[in-house]
């Protein structure tokens, strides 16, 4: 479709050139804009012919559909991490809590994903900081289809320690961050979804929607739990969540 390969050639202009591409042609729909997301990916072969091991799925609800991207590789920091010179155009600050896969899940078995079922597929828990950037130069205001192609405004992620994941209560969890000189945010139980794990059986169906399996070890991160924040350049940014860990980034 003409209009998929005139996004990717716009997406893959900006990230080579480090300028932000003008608005993208409207993309029809969420297909598309996954297709031109396999196309950004092909041209820099950020996976070869693996599957992505880190990526991104949420939502603002649980009615809302979920959206997802695969994750550059080259964009995926343990934590403490230093990103000064990273190409940002942006730096929004979403804390998250990501999860990990303990075995291999093929298209039979997220087919029958529920909810309730879910953690037995994960074997641990972090916590994460997405900083999301933009290559357009509407920069958030895009619309939802433009980002969504664009990696759903994905930057880099930031994963800090691994512990073994358990069942928690998630509307008393807290979340702290600190940016910079700004004042702390202090957040509980506001994981727009109220449980990470509910993006696993879409999130599984759409990676998985090739026919190939998800390997264990893969890596999702679930959402914001302080909406978007915004740092600027030299700021450290700081994510806590009793009880799990803490996750940094030198901007």
């Amino acid at each position: 479709m003409q209009v998929i390969d005139s996004v990717v050639r716009a997406l893959v202009q900006a990230r080579r050139n480090g300028l932000a591409a003008a608005a993208a042609q409207t993309l029809p729909d969420a297909a598309a804009a996954y297709a031109v997301q396999d196309g950004v990916a092909l041209e820099f072969d950020w996976f070869g012919e693996a599957m992505p091991r880190h990526w991104k799925s949420g939502g603002p609800s649980r009615s809302a559909v979920l959206t997802h991207a695969p994750l550059p590789p080259a964009g995926v920091w343990t934590s403490p991490a230093d990103g000064h010179d990273w190409p940002f155009h942006l730096r929004g600050i979403e804390a998250e809590v990501a999860l990990r896969l303990g075995c291999d899940v093929g298209p039979n078995e997220a087919a029958g994903l529920e909810l309730a079922t879910a953690s037995a597929l994960v074997d641990a828990m972090c916590v994460s900081i997405e900083i999301v950037d933009t290559r357009w130069s509407d920069g958030l205001d895009a619309a939802p289809l433009a980002k969504l192609a664009d990696l759903q405004a994905h930057g880099a992620l930031v994963l800090s320690h691994w512990l073994p994941f358990e069942a928690r209560d998630w509307a008393a969890q807290i979340c702290r961050v600190t940016i910079g000189r700004q004042r702390a945010v202090e957040r509980r139980g506001t994981h727009a979804l109220a449980d990470p794990l509910f993006v696993l059986p879409a999130w599984l169906r759409h990676a998985t929607r090739k026919g190939r399996s998800v390997p264990a070890g893969t890596v999702v991160t679930t959402g914001t739990w302080c909406g978007i924040l915004q740092a600027n350049a030299g700021d450290r940014v700081h994510a806590n969540f009793p009880g799990i860990g803490s996750a940094s980034v030198q901007l």
